[in-house]
């Protein structure tokens, strides 16, 4: 097999992996939403709840199945990953219910629930390295130094085989699904969901069209695509780290490459909006890469025509990351509008400009008030309002009517 022949998997193998995964798996909720549904103008939109999974994402699925292939001779070795979070937990999990000795590095930085939770499954974890990157050199002069065995968090057969799991489960809940979006990291879920999703269908004599999701800030696999090879990105920083991956695996590429119908970007804007939504509308947590296929459907970045259906591929957020993306998607959703108005400095101005705001039923969460702003006229003062609103048409009125009012009005960078 070539670095990009990709895997020779069958339908049966992907059972098989379904049975084993299944000793320690969730079959997650499969749950329908309506609003996404009359967003995406498709009759029922499902939303696979991975997020409930043990551990709080699918990784587990395909940790598990790798470390049941391992010889009694691999499993008395041990074995080591490298990752900031679901990987960690998933590979942490799995060793334990199969009594087999994990070491987990992780970087320094990496979220305290995460490093806790890891811990909390039994294995050794390892702080080293600033970055992933240097994280990664740690584990792997671990496995030279002691033999353990290297578990890779998407570019092996059997965690594409596990991961896969995730699609039968879907379709055997909802067989009528046409349409899966799903998240591209390092390619390991796309992978397994697309083959397993397109294996099954092709058996019932049908077609299912399959999106992958990555972030703007580090889409490895457009260009990778585009030059016929994986390639290396830049990453830059975005709230999904969970799909930030620089370079697609091997594998993972021969598979998105063969079986994934179109790949689509969102923002870290977008996926903030998701995460705000699904908390509000489903009452699900999802950590930001979980969500970048609620996202792609609220940004009008995917077309589908018949029974669609997205993966929560995890929950595992931080909680004080998540306090600062319900802001952040408040504002991204102009829930939250931040106004510079310029004021003649004179009496009443103040109590004018609030009332206007009260009028048409927007709330007020915080108000600036000042002479010293360099740019002013020295008869002027400038105000800053914090509002609150129902959405984009409710801000676009409230700014007309204080504009209809003689004031200059700047909608100022959000939070």
């Amino acid at each position: 097999m070539t670095a990009h022949e990709g895997i020779a998997a069958t339908l049966a193998d992907f059972e098989r992996a379904a049975e084993i995964v299944h000793r320690v798996a969730r079959n997650t909720p499969l749950e329908s939403s309506h609003f996404l549904a009359e967003v995406l103008g498709v009759p029922k939109l499902y939303l696979k709840c991975e997020n409930l999974q043990r551990t709080g994402a699918y990784k587990l699925r395909g940790a598990y199945h790798r470390l049941t292939q391992l010889t009694p001779e691999e499993r008395e070795r041990g074995v080591v990953a490298a990752s900031a979070g679901n990987h960690a937990q998933g590979v942490a999990y799995a060793a334990r219910e199969l009594g087999i000795k994990a070491t987990i590095f992780m970087p320094l930085g990496a979220a305290l629930p995460k490093l806790q939770a890891t811990r909390r499954y039994g294995a050794d974890v390892v702080l080293e390295g600033a970055n992933f990157e240097g994280t990664l050199a740690a584990a792997e002069a671990f496995v030279a130094e002691t033999g353990a065995v290297f578990i890779p968090p998407f570019d092996h057969e059997a965690i594409i085989l596990g991961q896969g799991t995730v699609a039968l489960e879907m379709l055997d809940a909802a067989p009528e699904i046409e349409t899966i979006v799903v998240a591209i990291g390092g390619g390991g879920l796309a992978s397994g969901v697309a083959m397993a999703a397109k294996l099954r269908a092709q058996q019932e004599g049908r077609s299912i069209r399959v999106i992958g999701v990555q972030s703007e800030n580090t889409s490895g696999f457009l260009p990778s695509l585009a030059a016929g090879h994986p390639v290396t990105v830049p990453t830059r920083p975005t709230i999904a780290d969970g799909i930030a991956v620089a370079r697609p695996g091997d594998l993972t590429f021969a598979a998105v490459r063969d079986y994934v119908d179109e790949i689509v970007t969102v923002s870290d804007d977008d996926i903030a909006r998701a995460i705000v939504m699904l908390l509000a509308r489903t009452k699900l947590v999802v950590e930001p890469a979980g969500a970048a296929g609620v996202a792609a459907i609220l940004a009008g970045k995917i077309t589908a025509s018949g029974t669609t259906a997205t993966i929560l591929s995890g929950g595992n957020i931080d909680p004080l990351l998540l306090q600062r993306v319900i802001g952040h998607g408040l504002a991204a959703s102009s829930r939250y509008l931040k106004l510079r108005i310029s004021l003649p400095d004179v009496p009443g101005q103040l109590v004018r400009t609030a009332s206007i705001v009260a009028e048409h039923n927007a709330n007020v969460v915080e108000v600036i008030h000042t002479r010293h702003a360099t740019e002013l006229p020295i008869s002027d003062v400038e105000l800053e309002l914090h509002i609150e609103t129902r959405g984009i048409d409710h801000g676009t009125e409230v700014v007309q009517a204080l504009r209809d009012a003689g004031y200059e009005v700047r909608v100022g960078e959000r939070y």
